[in-house]
């Protein structure tokens, strides 16, 4: 296989649909390991790393999400790749723009943790300010703003797809509650961030299931062979 062809295997449908579903399930369980050490109260996030089941969840989580980062970056870009010239530079624009910002505030909450942890590895005398205003970084980061910046995602891609034609209605009314929901995180409940991955993951189905079948029809439309 040459070098065009490589290319024109990565940018098919169906490598966003399996990025997709990476990052999906990938940051899907980051959020779960998480959440399961999330103290149940901020007055506690100063003693976070005094408990190794708590530790050891944070650390599984951290070390998934440069995994999830990178699965997503291919996501994008091949979605990206897929829109060419067909689509305005405006919505191009939001939907390259949150993501990025997406992928980095998701690292910079991951970065907080990790210093924190490294330093107390390292033998340092690591404050209890410093442990709460750490866990709040991280909070603050990804669920406060790289929600919002997920919800802008999730409504881009949704838009774009139903101006193109190439996502249902049914699946953009899915995105545009989920990214709603996703503007409004604080008043519901934590387990609401699962919203984005698992709209990703039903996106990436979708892609799947439509690239198959489009491969089944133009090989019915084929001659055989004699």
């Amino acid at each position: 296989m040459d070098r065009a062809q490589v290319m024109r295997a990565v940018r098919k449908p169906q490598s966003a649909a399996i990025a997709g579903l990476v990052f999906g399930i990938i940051f899907g369980g980051v959020i779960l390991l998480l959440q399961s050490a999330s103290p149940v109260l901020m007055a506690d996030a100063a003693h976070w790393t005094d408990h190794p089941d708590q530790v050891n969840a944070v650390n599984r989580a951290l070390d998934l999400i440069p995994f999830a980062g990178i699965a997503f970056l291919w996501f994008i870009a091949v979605i990206r790749a897929q829109l060419g010239s067909r689509e305005d530079r405006f919505f191009e624009t939001v939907f390259l723009g949150s993501g990025l910002l997406f992928i980095a505030l998701l690292f910079a909450a991951a970065a907080s943790l990790k210093s924190v942890l490294i330093l107390r590895d390292s033998g340092f005398a690591v404050s209890e300010e410093l442990l709460a205003s750490s866990w709040a970084m991280a909070l603050a980061l990804l669920k406060v703003f790289g929600a919002r910046m997920a919800a802008v995602f999730t409504i881009s891609v949704a838009t774009m797809g139903t101006r193109m034609g190439t996502v249902p209605r049914w699946l953009a009314l899915l995105a545009y509650v989920t990214g709603i929901a996703l503007l409004l995180t604080p008043p519901f409940p934590n387990l609401s961030q699962l919203l984005f991955p698992v709209w990703i993951i039903v996106l990436s189905c979708f892609i799947l299931v439509r690239g198959r079948a489009a491969e089944r029809a133009l090989e019915a439309q084929s001659p055989s062979a004699p």
